[in-house]
């Protein structure tokens, strides 16, 4: 992948299945999983034509605190159904795999669905919302850079992942200065080639999510120039293939798994001090790290169930941007959003 990327010219190509990142050692020790390979995926069962399925295939992004498999490990939760994990590097990867067919739960930032709303590839819908912290999203610059204000980011190469809520926060953050996305370099990367380009000097900032900021921050002496709160609405969606909705026993474990993940995010809440410890060695940084980030933390995570005022949000994000240009007309998010999951969620919060 190039490390310029420009995208005024139109919808980005992260939906295209020949852009699917291949997993390596540099993208775990850079900061991010990739994709799974769609071999890899179809190993845990095709669902299309009406074969059988033989779990249910969970797309993870990342890893460290919204990795729900080492959530549940660690609560000691146990799904009474077979579930196949893949790790994903962003949400758009795994917006790929609903339109391919390899995966069945997933959850992803309100940037890619926008980014689908303007396309074809809309073979999935949008059942819950993950409601949580945004100050885990930043942008971080090198130790003793000279950059201080957002103003100071005009003209500077800064990093960033394409259609994804780095893009997002990072335009609102120029206009909230009076700057555009003109007004700066910006360099499309993917989450590993970010660290290895922030780590060697090539980025004036790095517009980044998730534990690769504890890790720049540790071993690198990287800064914190703004978090993304009052930028981002804190809501990120959980999706579906499009036709699990109609198949009962898919639909079934879908509706248990998610009972299982807001027990699951409950527990997280109330056992901060393990969980921290544990994130910790799953993302390699020392624990008082994870607990800095845990107290910054906006927000604890609580599932929602879908809303007009989840769907309104979404919308937003989808105008900001079509107003930059880089989504081609009026994108309508509202196809994309399914309440068949609304009662099971409700329960679960009663």
């Amino acid at each position: 992948m190039s490390l310029r990327d420009d995208l005024s010219h139109g919808l980005p190509a992260p939906f295209s299945p020949s852009r699917r990142t291949v997993s390596s050692r540099r993208a775990v020790l850079g900061g991010g999983l990739a994709l799974v390979s769609g071999a890899a995926l179809a190993l845990s069962g095709c669902h299309r034509g009406g074969t059988t399925p033989t779990a249910l295939r969970v797309g993870l992004t990342g890893k460290g605190e919204l990795d729900t498999q080492l959530l549940f490990r660690t609560a000691g939760i146990k799904p009474d159904f077979p579930v196949a994990y893949s790790h994903f590097e962003s949400g758009h990867l795994q917006v790929e795999a609903f339109n391919s067919g390899g995966l069945d739960f997933g959850g992803m930032s309100e940037i890619p669905p926008a980014f689908a709303a303007a396309s074809a590839a809309q073979n999935f819908r949008q059942i819950a919302v993950l409601h949580g912290d945004v100050n885990n999203q930043v942008v971080l610059v090198p130790k003793g850079s000279a950059i201080t204000t957002l103003a100071d980011l005009k003209g500077k190469r800064i990093g960033y992942v394409r259609a994804t809520t780095t893009q997002y926060y990072l335009i609102r953050m120029l206009q909230s200065v009076g700057l555009s996305w003109q007004d700066i370099t910006p360099v499309a990367m993917t989450v590993a080639d970010g660290a290895e380009a922030f780590a060697r000097g090539s980025l004036d900032a790095w517009a980044i999510y998730g534990f690769p900021i504890e890790r720049a921050i540790a071993t690198q002496g990287a800064r914190i120039l703004r978090t993304a709160l009052g930028f981002l609405s804190g809501n990120y969606t959980i999706a579906v293939p499009a036709d699990l909705i109609d198949d009962p026993v898919r639909k079934d474990w879908v509706g248990r798994y998610l009972g299982l993940q807001a027990q699951g995010l409950r527990w997280a809440a109330a056992n901060q001090a393990q969980w921290a410890q544990v994130v910790a060695g799953d993302i390699g940084v020392p624990v008082d790290y994870v607990r800095d980030q845990f107290r910054r933390r906006s927000e604890y995570y609580t599932l929602r169930p879908v809303t007009d005022a989840a769907i309104a949000s979404e919308q937003a994000v989808a105008d900001v941007f079509s107003a930059a240009g880089l989504i081609p007309g009026h994108a309508d998010v509202r196809p994309l959003w399914s309440t068949a999951f609304n009662d099971a969620i409700a329960k679960e919060a009663s």
